[in-house]
């Protein structure tokens, strides 16, 4: 079965594109879940890794692009 533009998540397109590390996915990811348990508003992966500066806008465009959104 063909692999469509949804089946990867931001993150790792991001991962495959070169513009984040996994070590940069892994730290919004926790931070991503510490805040879900806190009962924080649910912030995206890709606003997570912008805000922390792992991510430049024109990149996550571009992800955005490639997974079709």
């Amino acid at each position: 079965m063909a692999e469509s533009k949804l089946d990867k998540r931001f993150g790792a397109v991001a991962v495959d594109k070169g513009f984040i590390t996994i070590e940069n996915l892994y730290e919004a990811m926790k931070i991503q879940i510490l805040e879900n348990f806190s009962g924080s508003v649910h912030r995206p992966i890709g606003q997570i890794l912008w805000e922390e500066g792992y991510i430049k806008t024109e990149q996550i465009k571009e992800v955005l692009k490639t997974m079709g959104i």
